[in-house]
């Protein structure tokens, strides 16, 4: 090898190490494509024609896309939560809550809100929607108010809201079977060509929202200010408490769209176990992004690599037969490992 070819070597390994190093997007970007050439790699390649192991490798991967889009769109909410410094442990009861509010409001059962007052159909969707999504962002409202007017440190109040929500649900809807509309399975279930893709869609469309929010307004500029020194964003005139107050506000709306989704699914909801673990999910697609748990630094498209990291992983560890529970244990190693190796980058 002749001392160009060297130098040429040493050149790209350095700048290798530096765009490792300083730009998390980068090295996000790498780990998440060796994950999917592994994932390929053990699907095989034993298929009559490439067409058909082509089918079969679409197939899987609406799949993984499908059954992730809801905590993929709660994740995007959790990566703002954790830039301003804060955290939000309720996430998986308020999709609890907000599902249990749309069945009762779609119900065709004597007990249908909606149904009582003579309202069906398109009519009663978007009413239900509507609601829902007011519902959600209010519940959001709530534990913000809490957190800055309450004084209250944000893991304790989204823990206690976690406990309320969840038991309260439970209560009043033990015993009570909806039977939600047909129709309005739809809303997750519409198929464009042969595959139910609009749980991916909406992902797709909130990602795009979120990113351009991050990047191109005065109140993602402000996320970042209050999580990098709230103390400093305040002399900067930056009202610290309605900028959290918001963000909550938003995590709520966003994880009412997710339990929209999650009721048009499967047209029910466990109120027992339904949501549970998402927020640990969350998290963790927003950390394995680059986002700094001590705040001031996320990435909105960090958070979507990081969310088909864990999503692939888990589709890897089925595959290879991995106990389900085993599989947490996985997850808690990446999020572990993804702390430790977070710098002081750049935002970027």
């Amino acid at each position: 090898m002749n001392n160009a070819s060297v130098k040429s070597s040493q050149n790209f390994f350095r700048w290798f190490k530096y765009k490792w190093t300083s730009e998390p997007l980068f090295s996000i970007g790498i780990a998440l494509v060796i994950m999917i050439i592994l994932q390929t790699l053990v699907l095989g390649f034993e298929y009559d024609s490439f067409g058909s192991w082509f089918q079969s490798w679409t197939n899987n991967w609406i799949n993984i896309l499908r059954n992730n889009a809801s905590i993929g769109i709660i994740a995007l909410g959790m990566t703002f939560v954790i830039m301003t410094g804060g955290i939000d442990l309720a996430v998986g009861s308020t999709l609890v809550v907000t599902g249990a509010f749309a069945m009762v409001l779609l119900d065709t059962g004597s007990k249908g809100i909606l149904g009582i007052l003579g309202i069906a159909g398109i009519p009663a969707f978007i009413i239900t929607v509507a609601l829902v999504l007011l519902f959600g962002y209010l519940l959001g409202l709530l534990i913000g108010a809490t957190v800055t007017r309450g004084k209250v440190p944000p893991f304790i109040a989204t823990l206690g809201a976690m406990m309320i929500f969840r038991s309260v649900t439970q209560h009043f809807m033990q015993g009570y079977n909806t039977k939600v509309p047909g129709e309005f399975l739809q809303i997750a279930s519409f198929k464009i060509g042969n595959y139910m893709m609009m749980p991916i869609i909406y992902w797709v469309i909130i990602a795009f929202i979120l990113y351009y929010v991050s990047k191109r307004t005065t109140f993602g500029r402000q996320i970042i200010a209050v999580g990098s020194n709230e103390r400093a964003a305040k002399f900067s005139g930056v009202n610290v408490d309605k900028i959290k107050i918001r963000v909550y506000a938003l995590m709520g709306f966003l994880v009412s769209i997710a339990a929209i989704i999650q009721v048009s699914r499967i047209g029910s909801m466990d109120f027992s176990n339904a949501g549970r673990g998402m927020e640990m999910d969350a998290i963790a697609a927003a950390v394995v992004g680059g986002t700094s748990m001590m705040g001031g630094r996320g990435f909105i498209l960090g958070t979507v690599y990081g969310m088909l990291i864990i999503a692939v992983m888990n589709n890897l560890l089925n595959l290879f037969g991995v106990p389900p529970f085993l599989r947490e244990a996985f997850k808690g190693l990446i999020v572990i490992g993804a702390v430790l190796l977070q710098k002081k980058e750049r935002v970027i």
